[in-house]
Parts: C-alpha cells; structure tokens; sequence
C-alpha cells in the first residue's frame, strides 16, 4: 500500500487513471479487511437487551458482574464477548492460559484503553500507571528498588508505629465510655489515617499527622476522592466509548482537575524540601526512601532515568495507591473479623502466642494463619475490580482446552483483531468456583491450608501473588504488593491482640460494597460512608 501511494504522490496520473486507481486501492482495502474477518475467530457471547447501552449497566454492579462472568464462562466458553454501547462489544478473558498470554504482552501488545489514558493522566500525570511500553519499562524500573523486600524490611517499624498510634487512640475512647467498656468506632476513618501516615513516612519521607489529629488539606481530598461516588452511570458508561468526554468541563472532570493540582502542589513540596536538603547536606547521604530514589533517579537522565515532571507524577502515583487501596483492605479484614468471630480468636491465639513485636521476615514467613486471613480478605475484596486493555495489534490467544465458537466449530486458540479491548475480570476471577471451588465466594481462611486437588490446575495456571488477581500479573503487575502486604498484617497483628470487633448493631448487620471510586464498605441501608464497629479491649 506504501508502494501505491508513493507512485501516485511523484507521479500525475492522466484523468482516466484516477477511477482504475481508487477501485484498485479499494479492492485492496477491501481484500485485508476480508482476510482478517476470516482469521478473526467468533467468540459466543449473551446477547444485548438494547443497542444503545448493551450489558454496559449491568455490569456495573460487581457483585452482579462476578455471577454473571461466571455463567457466562459457563454457557459460552471461557472467552467470551460482552455487547456494550452502540453494539460495541469487549472480550473477556477467563481460561488461564489465555490470562497469562494476555500478561506477558501487557504494556507492548495491550495498551490502556484511550478512557484509561485520559482518566489517569487528569488525575494522577503520565506517571507509571499511565505509560505504556517503552516509557513504562524505564519509569518501572527506576521505582522497582524503593519497593523491594529490603527496602520493605527497613520501613517495617513505621507501620508498627501506626498500628501502636491507633491502640492509645482507641483504649482513651474506650476509657471515656466507663459504663460500656467498649466504642463504636468508624474503622474505616482510622484504616485511612493509618494508611495515609504510614504511606507519608514510609514512601513520602512525610508525616502527614492523621493519627495525631492533623487535619490536613490532603486528607480531605483523598478522603473526596475515594467517596466520589456521584457520577452519572450513564457518562461513565458513554465515556468509556467517547473519551473525549472527560475533557468536557463537567464537575467530575473538574474536580479531577483540582484534585490533580492539590496533590500536585503537595507533591512538588515535599520533592523540594528533599532536594534542598540534599544539596544542603541536611538529607542522610544514601537515601532510600521512596522519594530519595524518585530524586536519583531523576538525576540519571531522561532516557535512563526520571524527567522532574514524571517524579512528580510517580510521587502523586505512590500517595494516591498508597493510601486508597490499603485502607480499603484492612477495612475489610476488620469487617470480615467483626462478622467471623471463630477466625477472630483463632488470629489473636496466633498473635499472642507469637509474643514479641514481628520483623518482616515474622510478618512473611512464621505467622501462616495471619498470612491465610489477609490472602482471603485479598482474593474477596479485589480492591481493583477489573482491567480493560486495547490490542495495538492483531493477536492470536491460546486456550488451556478447545472452545466451540459462534461458527460451531472448535478452536485451541483466539484471533483477535487489533484495536479489541480486552477484559481480565479479576474480582470475579478471584471468586470463581471453577479456580477455587464451590465455596469460593465464602469466607475461609482455612483455604489456604487445606488445598483443593479438583481447582488446584486451573489456579497454578495464574501466575500472580498466590495465584490471585487482586494484584494482577506481569509488567504492570502492583509494584506496591509487598508494601501493602507489609501494612495490612502489621497493623492486623497489633489490633487483633489488643481488641475483640464485633458489628456495631448486632450480628445482623450487613455490609455491602460502595460503588465509588474502589469498591469501600458500606453499611447496608446506610447513606454514610463509615463502617461502624464495636471495640472492646481484649481482657486475657
């Protein structure tokens, strides 16, 4: 095609020419287009309830979506398309060895979708969550050493700390109570105070004085962020089709903006402070905080390291992930505690009877029941519901077993043409019956221990943290994993020893998930957004 046009721009054509030329081109066009709609395999799939918005509304309720993928998987094979806006459709990933295909080209041959690009980039800059490729490998691998076991192991005492702040807080709350002996608390307040200081200290090299009371600017606008729940489904679902939307000056836009700029300007402070010190001899020489490597790597260079705008990106990056998707799952952790009272004390038997205060290595290796609770709370409560990719070119998946296609026939493996988004559903992964059995959407610890020989296969397929998806899997895989494991069972050690949860009206309370921006607990009937608890001190 390439030849053609060349021909055609240095040499004039006589007028009889031009009508042969375009028809010859248009056959040509039209001869590519046929050949990959009959390599493009056709996938089954539920049919759309209406043109305009398909199964897109459907789907935004998660615990709708995690049964539904499930029977979907079911009925049409373990690819399948879901119809969304104007006939659009995505495709969504469920055979394992379909998955790990998808993760080892993510970044390369699957980019973030065009909604994605332009969501991130308004609210947190063109930072590693927002590159792709080449920009992704070079900014992943500046951060990787800020975020490795050593670094970790290093920075255990600060969520120790934390945890230790909490417990005065809530024993003087108690204290005050005299004639209950116990405090309703909203855990979830307190899940994002300890998260917010511990992400501050540890990443930041900044104490933002939460759990001291500190009412600070940047409290308020991730605790906006994350209950930002006002938005119109219907633009949500339309702007995942037209991005273009998101540049339109509406309020969630908007205040996409502010948020963007107020955690930039927090940001950008606190990088000059540290370079200050720096060049002043006030910071410790051989820095390793999270922010002492974002400025050597900044100083490295563009084309190894860091340009001073993307370190500031990778600042608002770490700060937002770091404080919004811990908080979310320890807040979970304490509900599932509050509801399961038998784990409960099987926990704190574990913890006391450990004894002394643990390193990192005692939180990772020696206390497995600890271990076993906070991978169930992960593999339940997927702070990250699902992620869309768009192909920036033609592929061709592999299947773990045959699958009949729309055509009937059957097939080992998927063509897909390029620009298909394509979905790995990793909550409902999380909880599928096919990869964890028939009790998978029920809380049980003691999972991790016993095994389950019939799923044990399917699962061993996934390559991520215990074979779950809650952190994904490959190159984007979360690059704060261990911080956040580090976090939760830190924190979950100090408390359970030092309080028995109970919910706060009774055994029958139920929660449920509120659609903001991560899936955060919510009581049931209730327009609040805390998650109130019953604490009492645990009396040996």
């Amino acid at each position: 095609m390439d030849a053609f046009k060349d021909f055609y721009l240095v040499s004039p054509l006589p007028g009889s020419m031009i009508p042969v030329s375009v028809l010859t081109l248009a056959s040509l066009y039209l001869l590519q287009v046929y050949r990959q709609r009959q390599r493009t395999t056709r996938i089954r799939g539920p049919q759309s309830p209406n043109w305009l918005f398909g199964l897109a509304k459907t789907l935004l309720d998660s615990t709708a979506t995690t049964e539904l993928y499930q029977q979907w998987a079911t009925e049409y094979g373990p690819v399948f398309k879901v119809p969304g806006v104007f006939g659009q459709s995505k495709v969504i990933l469920w055979d394992p060895k379909a998955i790990s295909h998808f993760f080892a080209r993510d970044t390369w041959f699957y980019n973030q979708t065009p909604f994605n690009k332009i969501a991130v980039r308004a609210t947190i800059g063109r930072g590693v969550l927002w590159a792709d490729g080449e920009s992704h490998k070079r900014q992943r691998r500046a951060l990787n050493p800020a975020f490795s076991a050593a670094a970790i192991r290093s920075l255990t005492y600060v969520l120790h700390d934390a945890a230790h702040k909490t417990v005065i807080a809530w024993n003087s709350e108690i204290e005050s109570n005299q004639g209950t002996h116990c405090a309703v608390i909203d855990v979830q307040q307190w899940m994002n105070h300890i998260s917010l200081d511990s992400a501050g200290i540890g990443i930041l090299s900044h104490d933002f004085g939460a759990l001291d009371g500190n009412d600070s600017d940047v409290l308020h606008v991730l605790n906006a962020f994350s209950s930002s729940s006002n938005v119109s489904n219907n633009l949500v679902i339309l702007a995942q089709n037209f991005p273009f939307i998101l540049k339109l000056p509406l309020p969630r836009t908007q205040f996409a903006r502010r948020f963007s700029l107020i955690i930039g300007k927090i940001c950008q402070e606190m990088l000059s402070r540290t370079r200050k010190e720096k060049e002043t001899g006030g910071a410790e020489q051989g820095d390793k905080s999270c922010l002492g490597l974002l400025l050597k790597a900044e100083k490295s260079g563009e084309n190894a390291g860091l340009t001073p705008q993307e370190a500031l990106d990778e600042a608002r990056v770490l700060l937002l992930a770091g404080f919004e998707t811990t908080a979310v799952s320890m807040t979970w952790a304490l509900v599932e505690l509050a509801q399961n009272p038998g784990t409960q004390t099987k926990l704190r038997d574990e913890c006391l009877e450990f004894g002394s205060t643990p390193s990192y290595d005692d939180l990772t290796n020696k206390l497995p029941y600890l271990d076993a609770v906070v991978n169930e709370v992960l593999r339940l409560h997927a702070p990250l519901k699902e992620i869309p990719r768009s192909a920036t070119q033609e592929d061709v998946i592999p299947l773990s077993e045959p699958m009949r296609t729309a055509a009937g026939n059957f097939t080992e493996s998927v063509c897909i043409p390029k620009g298909t988004v394509v979905v790995i559903p990793l909550a409902a992964l999380n909880c599928s019956v096919s990869m964890w059995g028939p009790d998978a959407k029920t809380f049980k610890p003691s999972r991790w221990f016993e095994g389950d020989e019939d799923t044990h296969e399917a699962r061993e397929a996934l390559h991520g943290y215990r074979h779950l998806m809650t952190f994904g899997d490959g190159a984007r895989m979360c690059l704060g994993r261990l911080f956040a494991l580090t976090e939760i069972k830190a924190v979950l050690f100090v408390l359970v020893r030092n309080f028995v949860f109970e919910m706060a009206d009774g055994p029958g309370m139920q929660v449920g998930e509120d659609l903001g921006t991560l899936p955060r607990p919510r009581v049931v009937g209730s327009d609040a957004s805390s998650v109130p608890l019953r604490v009492r001190r645990y009396e040996v």
